[in-house]
């Protein structure tokens, strides 16, 4: 049977991070960004051959008329020819136009490698979140398609311990310029790969802080290991735990985190997966079955009627069906976080609440190219355990909450709301338990859906 999380033999897990100028594992991912494998352009297709002879050899006959097109450009063209731009483009088009997948595609060397960091869950930066702040119209994020006067760069926060942290950069800092290059007229993923870079190396900031001058500050980069987990106790006896997103460390910090609000005492559980775009499939099964003893998680179905179970691994801390969790999505929420969602929605394990989760139900495969770059193709569909598709209409909610545009930054309609269901719930060591849910995530055809979170905007 075919098994996308690997090449042939090697174990079904997320890779440790690559190390630099080392090949690239095959990886498997069902996230908001992913990238992979054929290498149909690299090697001869574009190569130029013999003196005088054609450059352009065919793998079939309808490339021909593309090996034509190539050629004459290389004999006709007024200008010089910048071969990589070539094959780049052609890349490019074969899947843009080609495939007509969003999530089959091509993605240049910086952002590939900038993927892989955030899969993998280490990268070298100074550790920092950004942000786009719209300082006219907080609200209008859509105007903001590259930074300028209006739309800024901001700090969110550095990480706990990060070098960020220890040279002084703090919340609420505007970024003007990277080693002396102002911001404005590129986007933050631009910048994001700018700042991040080889560890021990330096990065100059100019920041500005409430209205006072610019000012530059020199950062050492090194690796940072991304903290994909969130968690505290909510009035004395609730535990909420968020996870970011299903990077390599990720049902690792998961299970420790989770086990810490068990061992404080908590009664009842939220668990957060908003804007969570997703990551590696077997992050998602290890963590659903955190909450799910046994039976299917979910399947996965490819070319040629290839179908994999997706099981419980069956050693989860918080299976007590008497332990109330309420799980909070919305339409951030993406591929792996839906697998964890529906599974637990429709095993009678949780409440959802929040809004429609994002609706992706197909797996990539991610490799890199000779060029260093990487190419994404999708593999296979994912299916919950009654056999459902959420594309494209997402995880229907058991309880409608959702912020708006009113809402004030301080308050959370959502927690509240799985708050408030709670109250209404047993607690473990009632004589009563929580009804089931269950109800049945969206079903429905399977069109092509648009569009997914990107890169986490962590450097």
């Amino acid at each position: 049977m075919n098994d996308p999380t690997r090449p042939i033999s090697a174990p079904p897990t997320s890779p440790s991070p690559p190390s630099r100028g080392g090949s690239v594992p095959w990886i498997i991912s069902l996230a908001l960004v992913a990238v992979v494998g054929a290498l149909l352009f690299a090697g001869g297709f574009l190569a130029r051959g013999g003196s005088g002879g054609s450059g352009c050899a065919a793998p079939d006959e309808a490339f021909a008329a593309f090996c034509e097109a190539y050629d004459r450009l290389q004999s006709e063209y007024v200008d010089d020819l910048d071969s990589e731009k070539l094959a780049e483009g052609a890349i490019r088009g074969m899947f843009q136009y080609g495939v007509e997948d969003p999530y089959s595609g091509y993605m240049p060397p910086e952002q590939y490698a900038q993927a892989l960091g955030d899969l993998s869950g280490t990268f070298s930066g100074i550790g920092a979140e950004m942000a786009i702040r719209n300082t006219e119209d907080a609200a209008d994020l859509a105007a903001c398609t590259e930074l300028s006067a209006m739309c800024r760069l901001v700090v969110v926060a550095p990480l706990a311990e990060s070098p960020a942290e220890r040279a002084g950069v703090q919340s609420g800092d505007f970024v003007l310029a990277v080693d002396g290059e102002p911001v404005d007229g590129t986007t933050m993923e631009d910048q994001i790969g700018r700042i991040r870079g080889e560890s021990g190396t330096d990065v100059t900031l100019t920041l500005q802080r409430d209205d006072a001058d610019p000012f530059d500050l020199t950062i050492t980069r090194s690796e940072i290991e991304l903290q994909e987990v969130e968690a505290r106790i909510i009035d004395d006896h609730i535990g909420y735990i968020a996870l970011n997103g299903f990077s390599a460390p990720a049902a690792d910090q998961f299970r420790i985190a989770l086990s810490g609000l068990l061992d404080q005492g908590a009664d009842q559980l939220v668990f957060d997966l908003r804007d969570n775009p997703g990551g590696y499939i077997d992050a998602a099964q290890k963590i659903a079955s955190q909450f799910i003893d046994e039976g299917l998680i979910f399947t996965q179905e490819s070319a040629g009627d290839d179908v994999r179970e997706w099981p419980s691994t069956g050693d989860g801390v918080a299976t007590d069906p008497a332990l109330p969790v309420a799980v909070l999505v919305n339409g951030g929420s993406a591929s792996a976080s839906e697998i964890v969602a529906a599974a637990l929605q429709e095993a009678g394990r949780a409440t959802v609440v929040g809004e429609p989760s994002f609706g992706k139900n197909t797996v990539q495969v991610w490799g890199r190219l000779e060029n260093d770059a990487g190419v994404r193709i999708t593999i296979s569909r994912w299916f919950t355990p009654r056999h459902n598709s959420v594309a494209p209409d997402g995880i229907q909610p058991d309880i409608d909450a959702a912020r708006t545009a009113e809402t004030p930054p301080e308050e959370d309609p959502v927690l509240d709301a799985a708050i408030s269901f709670l109250e209404g719930q047993p607690v473990v060591g009632e004589d009563a338990a929580p009804t089931p849910a269950g109800t049945p995530s969206a079903g429905g055809p399977l069109p092509v859906v648009v569009g997914i979170v990107g890169a986490r905007p962590i450097c």
